[in-house]
């Protein structure tokens, strides 16, 4: 996944952030733009990785994201969180990247 986004310009600042907040898979930064990326793999007809990212989900993912922000100054113009649905189909895998998936921090 970081390899797609570094393609896409993005700059990976971390992995598997940990903190007691909640976790982050991944956290990304282009020019002023952070983006908190959850990774989600899916077996072809699963419900959507967009399912999986409950409201208890966001909670506990923005809790992470609040935690990166304070530790990590940065002229950040804009926050929000992407999904990434990662399906494995027949063809090999898929990936939909659902960037400003819901409330950003």
């Amino acid at each position: 996944m970081a390899l797609r986004l570094e393609g896409d310009g993005w700059r990976v600042l971390a992995r598997n952030w940990r903190r007691p907040a909640g976790e982050l898979d991944l956290v990304v930064q282009r020019g002023g733009q952070v983006r908190f990326v959850e990774v989600k793999a899916r077996a072809e007809g699963d419900p959507s990785a967009l399912d999986a990212v409950d409201r208890e989900k966001q909670r506990r993912l923005t809790g992470a994201a609040e935690a990166f922000l304070a530790e990590h100054d940065g002229p950040w113009e804009e926050a929000a969180f992407l999904v990434a649905e990662v399906v494995l189909g027949e063809g090999g895998w898929e990936i939909s990247l659902l960037d400003d998936a819901f409330d950003a921090v």
